[in-house]
């Protein structure tokens, strides 16, 4: 009779995943490794790392029009979009949305990563020329990777360097950009991309996850760029960040989206957006539509967090909307400092590889639209001892 075990008295099967263990071992010995905490309903912190730029994910009208939405529809869409998973909430948000940004459609997804992966594997394929910024979102680059395109990573924020991409390819073309990078915060240079892009016939992709409810009075970076109702321009936003909600969307002309719509596996196969998220959603787009000044308050307290920070000889990059990158050198450097925050009561984010490159480890701090001037010299406080 043939044994199962080892001659270490280890049986087969239990050397099958013996290579996680190493890969656990490199992270805990450098520094990366990530650890899951969760977080009170009521603590005594304030926050600086989440994305809750207005403050609308505890706003009353949005909790009201979740809590409505789970009692008339449910809590879960029950299917995918072209089932059973769209509902009158689904639609309407669309069509706010698309109002929001002077965009023609709009499509709702069940996150703003599947929006992504969504758009750029439907509009490009195995002939088709990726030019991708150096800093974009992983959703980008796992929209990159699944396409099958030929993909040129250009310097960061670079539009010489765009169009020399551009100029060394075949076409058909995009260029990928997000509008507000997510970990340090500057804003692209969309205006340039596009002049780019239609030298060359390309089309533009933003993944303006950061830029809705802060860039443009709050619309974005379609509005604050002149972008909306362009025909070669789409966008993709999160729901989850300004609006306090979940779930992503694809914005753009008609008949861009109406593809996205068919071709996209991310929409046809996947369950739709939860009606309580695409509800609390919907509030949110008309909270920032009727009160735009909450758009102009992030960046106001960025700013200020900004000036106050670099006056104490923090190196804070300059924030292009409501993220403030600061570098931290190693990743043990960055996890101990935002830790040493977090015990003075300030919650700061913490990037590591793989989320930035190597040798740059960072905090994130997230500006919002409800923090005063209090606030504001405490943070600085709580980093400057910390640091």
């Amino acid at each position: 009779m043939k044994s199962s075990g080892s001659a270490n008295g280890r049986s087969a099967g239990e050397a099958v995943f013996d290579w996680v263990d190493r890969h656990a071992r490199h992270r805990r010995d450098n520094g990366l490794r990530r650890v899951v905490e969760p977080r009170g309903s009521a603590e005594d912190v304030l926050d600086l790392a989440s994305n809750d730029y207005l403050g609308f994910a505890r706003h009353p009208a949005v909790v009201e029009a979740a809590a409505a939405a789970a009692h008339r529809w449910g809590t879960g869409s029950t299917g995918s979009r072209l089932v059973t998973g769209t509902t009158e909430l689904h639609t309407t948000l669309e069509d706010e949305l698309a109002g929001l940004y002077g965009a023609e459609a709009a499509l709702v997804f069940s996150s703003g990563y599947t929006a992504n992966l969504a758009l750029v594997t439907t509009l490009t394929g195995a002939d088709s020329t990726i030019v991708s910024d150096g800093g974009n979102h992983a959703s980008l680059i796992d929209g990159c990777r699944l396409s099958r395109a030929r993909v040129r990573v250009v310097p960061h924020a670079d539009p010489g360097a765009v169009r020399n991409a551009l100029e060394g390819s075949s076409p058909p073309h995009v260029v990928l950009s997000e509008s507000v990078f997510s970990v340090d915060g500057d804003t692209a240079p969309l205006d340039e991309l596009l002049a780019a892009c239609r030298e060359h016939g390309a089309a533009l992709l933003v993944d303006d996850a950061h830029g809705l409810g802060v860039l443009g009075d709050g619309a974005g970076a379609f509005t604050a760029f002149g972008l909306g109702g362009a025909p070669d321009v789409l966008a993709t936003a999160t729901l989850s960040k300004a609006l306090g909600a979940q779930g992503g969307a694809v914005l753009g002309p008609r008949r861009v989206v109406d593809h996205v719509a068919q071709a996209a596996r991310t929409f046809v196969f996947d369950t739709g957006l939860a009606p309580p998220a695409a509800a609390a959603a919907l509030a949110g787009v008309r909270l920032l539509r009727e009160d735009p000044r909450r758009a102009r308050r992030v960046q106001e307290v960025a700013h200020g967090l900004h000036a106050a920070l670099t006056e104490r000889g923090v190196p804070a990059g300059s924030p292009g909307a409501a993220v403030l990158g600061i570098p931290a050198g190693s990743p043990d450097t960055a996890v101990t400092w935002a830790r040493s925050c977090l015990e003075r009561g300030v919650r700061v984010g913490c990037f590591r590889p793989p989320s930035v490159p190597d040798g740059e480890s960072r905090l994130r701090l997230t500006a919002r639209a409800d923090l005063e001037e209090r606030d504001i010299q405490r943070v600085v406080r709580v980093l400057t001892a910390g640091g």
